[in-house]
């Protein structure tokens, strides 16, 4: 193994195992600044700008009962777009995904019941400004098989009192709130689900960032049962649907 490959995966090994499981476990979240360091997290930044500039980023979409007739923009004022990093022009976001991977690889069998074996596409996204925002809402509410949220942040010389834009977090059962500001190359976990309400104050600067989900498995197999058995039954057994 070169040494430059050793010395990165025994420091991704005591992020993970010294930093991200205890404060998960803990308090529910844990975010990390320098992450990929000045040089690489410019590389994915200049990506995300150009996706963002060639108008590659699209409205964010409300999904989930209650959201028809409802106004997106009163809700979420992200635009967005899903990668894999397999894309062309999308090799510093490729870079980005394979460490993410790591480190929640490490976790894997040290955050209580939940087995990881695989993840959502990135969301990139960008908030525009003009006081855009995403109220408070839960990711997986509906046990959807989201286990972990990670967020990589892209905004240099954020100033949280000028630009707003602060991921306020509710731990559940807490007498605090956590708040995060999104700070270029800074990597914030999360729980998914219920434990963890949060919200994006209204950003009055272009905001950037990139996330991901990690899914628990038995949980995700079982959202996909349901969704199996919801579209059968609301088939004719000539397989048309009904009206």
């Amino acid at each position: 193994m070169p040494l430059l490959q050793h010395v990165m995966d025994t420091e991704l090994e005591r992020l993970a195992m010294d930093q991200i499981v205890p404060s998960l476990l803990d308090q529910g979240f844990f975010y990390v600044d320098n992450f990929l360091g000045e040089l690489v997290g410019h590389f994915v930044l200049n990506q995300v700008k150009e996706m963002h500039y060639s108008g590659v980023l699209q409205d964010g979409q409300l999904a989930g009962p209650g959201s028809f007739g409802v106004s997106k923009r009163n809700i979420r004022g992200d635009k967005i777009a899903w990668v894999n990093g397999g894309e062309t022009r999308c090799e510093a976001i490729h870079l980005l995904l394979t460490l993410i991977d790591k480190l929640v690889s490490l976790c894997i069998g040290r955050l209580g019941k939940s087995i990881i074996r695989e993840r959502s596409k990135a969301m990139v996204a960008c908030y525009p400004g003009k006081g855009t925002g995403y109220v408070k809402h839960v990711d997986n509410p509906n046990a959807d098989g989201r286990c972990i949220t990670c967020i990589y942040y892209l905004n240099k010389n954020w100033n949280p009192q000028e630009h707003g834009g602060i991921l306020r977090i509710f731990p559940e059962g807490k007498s605090y709130v956590a708040d995060v500001e999104p700070l270029f190359d800074r990597l914030l976990f999360f729980w998914s689900d219920r434990r963890n309400p949060h919200e994006v104050q209204p950003s009055y600067a272009t905001r950037y960032a990139i996330t991901v989900w990690y899914f628990d498995s038995e949980e995700r197999a079982e959202a996909k049962r349901r969704f199996r058995d919801l579209t059968a039954s609301t088939q004719d057994p000539d397989g048309s649907s009904t009206p």
